[in-house]
């Protein structure tokens, strides 16, 4: 049998079904955040909410970061569109899973009305920072400045 660590002997196990998940707040008020209690289970070690579109198209969010080790998100239904400070812009599909390690500027462009994700961070806490875009770009998704556009 494997010895817990110091970390680990303060978390436990846990089980939330998706209709029981309590309203968790959130970021965008055009998103619905469920808590699927792994803050409570890992003693704040990581926290993991449901995330749902409930408003139709949701608009772009601006250049930020986050405060966090690193932000996790998994692909349930739905695409989102978005872009990262290295000038990749991606669309993620249904299934597929993004990792950002925290600090990483992005923005997410729209996202589809029926997306549903999963969301993941360490630690559990984590913050969003608004910034100003990035040399090269503007603050509209997608939206290039000349030196960069040449």
């Amino acid at each position: 049998m494997t010895q817990p660590s110091d970390s680990t002997r303060k978390m436990r196990y846990s089980l939330v079904n998706r209709d029981d998940a309590l309203d968790a707040g959130g970021r965008r008020e055009y998103f619905d955040y469920r808590d699927l209690a792994l803050s409570a289970a890992s003693n704040g070690f990581m926290r993991a909410q449901l995330i749902c579109n409930k408003k139709g198209k949701t608009p772009p969010t601006g250049w930020h970061y986050h405060t966090c080790e690193a932000q996790i998100v998994y692909f349930l239904r739905g695409w989102a569109d978005l872009e990262f400070e290295d000038g990749k812009r991606v669309r993620t599909r249904p299934g597929d899973m993004l990792f950002i390690p925290g600090g990483v500027l992005h923005n997410e462009g729209e996202s589809s009305d029926d997306i549903e994700v999963i969301e993941m961070s360490i630690p559990a806490e984590m913050g969003t920072v608004n910034v100003d875009p990035p040399e090269g770009f503007t603050q509209v998704f997608g939206e290039r400045t000349k030196q960069m556009a040449d």
